[in-house]
């Protein structure tokens, strides 16, 4: 057993993550620290078997939770704390009385959290105190305190020659000691302070915590010095006479016969624990490189790598760090390919079997097949699937790696906040990994999967980079073929791995990353989409999910049709496979309890097993009252209908928003507004109008925040029918932008309103006439029974939503006298 005069692994070197080095205390430090008062009051850390000093920086593991606690609430405050050493280390949760009555102020400079879930704090001792009052024991203890008095001290010759020896004796035992690190004597030769000399050597000289503490509560500076003197002349000593013993018994046995005799025991030792021998590992290692395709390059770095590998001793921390990282480099498919299935015809089954509708997205995967299939060399495409939750857009890429013939990657990209996660870590921090793009593309086992990247508008970004950013070379086809991971340190081509993002929205997706991909829109379902997706996908899948045949379950086209409009209101089918493994279940009961029923699924059982029905079909408002009018909005899960009531009432001409509308929304209406009073005479309406009445315009519900360039029209039609106090025709929404000339403006999601108008039985749509062609995407059987109406102008929005003829009780919009000028009543 070695014997270690010192022991500095607690004070040197103490480096922050930042690798800044806590430097010694010098005289100008002293005094500033000695002017400083010890508060009256402070919270106190117990420690097991540490004792602090003056001046003397400590890291501590805090373990218990009350210490925790404490730690972290006085880093929120002035960082100070009391550290008191206990009297019992093995006592769990020390009382106040278990505690030693002198302790040491300390400032927390740092609080680490340690990768093995433990938290390090980091402790510079200010001044001595003397415990008097406990003031409470829960969360943590907290006490009264008074400074400790220090005796006074001559700096005399004696005493500058017992420092004089204290230094020499140190550096005596330094220099004797082969553990000791050289930084502990240019510490000890470049301290100033005279305290700060005795404490520093006092907290790091191998005595047991009695003698600590007994240093710790002596009050003279001189008395100190001279117990140290004591302690550090018994260490010499015993430190001499064990290198006497160590030189009488040392052999003649040479340092390549040495080695020599220890390698093959420890090959022997190997050998019957089953194991293989450094030489044996490193020999397997180069036979796998010889294998793999990888360019000169590579091929370079790696045997520079294996021969660094080589000089590492098996027992360091390195060898392991080296080990694997020479693994992952023959695990990367490194030129490794898979062969594209070029049989088009074949990859159009594929993706028509998994996937019903979609045309625009399977066009365009057979189109990158087919140029790839003609030049056999192409940059894969970075296509970017923007749609409403489950409408296929993620099980659409195991789709195309099935007609590709593919390997088939998903990398979850919600949530993602470290720019690590994407480029990997440097090696030289502890835990280092690779990327997961790197980590994903080794998994697949090829250099040209089908990489899905879902959610890419879910990433976010805080104080350890900006994924989004780290992404950008990810999804360049000019940059991605020497994507460089911080972890590999090598250009890794990327070029041929064909990227698949998904997002629900394009809003929140950076503009430079948006610019790198070709975005293409997956739309809502209709309801006729919905049914030949139930039938030909969910159906099945819950019959096999649910050990169901075929026969036992039957669900006809008009029964599906009412379990969509009933039951889920949504532009994909994520709620409706629900609805109909619910449909499933309650069949599986009845077959599992031997219960009779009907295979043939009915309306009646479908009300039996999903309850009432939880959506009504008719949703639009009645034309019964002025100024309500249904619009048409676009939300992240697709198309909705929302309802803009417009109402007077008696005022100055005052208009009120509510409903938790948005400033585009709020904009819309003020426009609106000030357009109807340009145009007033060509809507016959009274221009003192608006003077004398408040508007109010609402728009329910009015807890869901809205917003969005959609509801101009509808903002006017319905200012328009409130002061004209005409009907508006029924089964009618609209959707548009306006401006204040009175121009109809495009807006985008028309497929998703379209969906939503058909869901709330709307009849006739006005549109802007620049959106005609989005009509024209959709199929006409699907839209058959929708009227569609395009304008330029508002004027033929007004010419077509409102009936001239006017509601029931309409209000009487009588222009009152005329109010006195200001002048007749400043002349009275």
């Amino acid at each position: 057993m070695s014997f270690d005069p010192f022991d500095f692994k607690n004070t040197l070197p103490i480096l922050n993550d930042d690798s800044e080095f806590f430097p010694l205390m010098s005289t100008q430090d002293e005094e500033e620290m000695n002017n400083e008062q010890v508060p009256e009051v402070l919270p106190i850390l117990p420690l097991r078997n540490t004792v602090l000093f003056p001046g003397v920086v400590i890291p501590i593991t805090v373990g218990r939770d009350k210490s925790i606690k404490l730690i972290r609430d006085a880093n929120k405050g002035d960082r100070m704390v009391g550290v008191v050493t206990q009297l019992d280390v093995n006592a769990e949760d020390p009382e106040f009385d278990q505690l030693h009555t002198v302790g040491t102020t300390a400032l927390i400079i740092k609080m680490l959290q340690m990768p093995d879930g433990n938290t390090t704090v980091i402790l510079q001792g200010k001044k001595r105190f003397v415990l008097k009052e406990e003031l409470q024991s829960a969360p943590y203890l907290k006490a009264s305190v008074e400074p400790f008095q220090e005796a006074p001290y001559k700096e005399d010759k004696e005493f500058k020659a017992m420092v004089s020896s204290v230094k020499d004796m140190a550096m005596s035992i330094i220099q004797l000691s082969p553990s000791i690190p050289s930084e502990a004597g240019i510490a000890i030769r470049n301290i100033e302070s005279t305290s700060f000399l005795i404490n520093f050597i006092a907290s790091n000289m191998n005595a047991d915590v009695t003698a600590k503490q007994r240093l710790l509560e002596t009050p003279s500076l001189r008395d100190r010095a001279h117990f140290v003197l004591e302690h550090l002349t018994t260490d010499l000593q015993m430190l001499e006479l064990k290198n006497q013993i160590q030189t009488k018994v040392r052999t003649d046995l040479d340092k390549q016969q040495r080695d020599y005799f220890l390698n093959q025991q420890l090959k022997t030792i190997q050998e019957e624990l089953g194991g293989s021998s450094p030489d044996l590992e490193i020999e397997n290692l180069r036979a796998r490189s010889v294998k793999k395709k990888w360019s000169k390059e590579v091929s370079d770095h790696f045997n520079k790598e294996i021969e660094k590998l080589q000089r590492i001793n098996p027992a360091a921390a390195d060898y392991s760090v080296q080990i694997n990282y020479l693994e992952l480099l023959l695990d990367l498919p490194w030129n490794e390919f898979t062969k594209d299935n070029f049989d088009l015809k074949r990859a159009q089954k594929v993706l028509d079997k998994d996937h019903f509708g979609m045309d625009k997205v399977k066009r365009r995967i057979i189109e990158y097949l087919a140029v790839l299939k003609l030049k056999h060399n192409m940059k894969a495409p970075i296509l970017c699937l923007v749609g409403p939750p489950g409408v296929g857009k993620t099980s659409l890429g195991k789709s195309i790696a099935k007609a590709l013939g593919r390997k088939y990657v998903r990398m979850a990209l919600g949530g993602v906040r470290d720019e690590a996660e994407i480029r990997g870590h440097r090696k030289t921090y502890i835990g280092a990994m690779p990327g997961r793009i790197i980590q994903s593309i080794k998994k697949s086992g090829a250099a040209n999967p089908v990489f899905i990247l879902d959610e890419i508008d879910k990433v976010g970004n805080d104080f350890r980079g900006d994924p989004s950013s780290a992404l950008l070379e990810v999804l360049d086809p000019e940059q991605n073929s020497t994507f460089y991971d911080h972890y590999v340190e090598l250009d890794f081509d990327l070029s041929n791995v064909m990227f698949i993002a998904t997002a629900n929205s394009l809003s929140t997706i950076q503009p430079a990353l948006l610019d790198r991909m070709e975005v293409i829109e997956v739309n809502g379902y209709t309801i006729e989409e919905k049914i030949e997706i139930a039938k030909q996908h969910l159906l099945p899948k819950q019959r096999e999910a649910h050990g169901v045949k075929t026969k036992d379950v039957v669900i006809k086209n008009d029964v599906m049709e009412k379990v969509i409009e009933d039951y889920t209101r949504e532009s994909g089918v994520r709620n409706l496979e629900k609805q109909v493994g619910s449909v499933v279940r309650g069949i599986a009961k009845s077959i599992a309890m031997e219960e009779e029923y009907t295979p043939v699924v009915s309306k009646k059982d479908v009300e039996r097993f999903l309850g009432p029905p939880l959506f009504d079909k008719d949703l639009y408002e009645n034309n019964d009252v002025a100024g309500v009018v249904t619009g048409l909005a676009w939300t992240q899960v697709g198309g909705d209908i929302l309802f803009i009531e417009a109402s007077l009432s008696p005022g100055k001409g005052r208009l009120t928003l509510t409903g938790s509308l948005g400033d585009v929304m709020k904009e819309s209406a003020t426009i609106a507004l000030a357009y109807l009073r340009a145009h007033a005479g060509y809507f016959n309406i009274d221009q003192r109008l608006f003077d004398q009445w408040d508007i109010h315009v609402h728009v329910p519900a009015g807890a869901t925040p809205k917003d969005g360039p959609s509801a101009g029209v509808t903002m006017l039609t319905a200012l328009t029918s409130a002061f004209t106090q005409r009907r508006v025709k029924p089964h009618l929404a609209m959707t548009g932008e306006i401006t204040l000339r009175g121009r109809v403006l495009p807006v985008g999601g028309i497929k998703e309103k379209i969906l939503a108008a058909k869901r709330a039985n709307i009849k006739q749509i006005i549109l802007c006439q620049s959106n005609r062609k989005d009509i024209e995407e959709i199929k006409e059987d699907y839209i058959k029974e929708l009227q569609f109406n395009y304008v330029k102008e508002m004027r033929e929005v007004i010419d077509l939503a409102l009936l001239n003829e006017l509601v029931e009780e309409p209000l009487d919009l009588t222009i009152k006298e005329e109010p006195k000028p200001a002048a007749a009543y400043a002349a009275e």
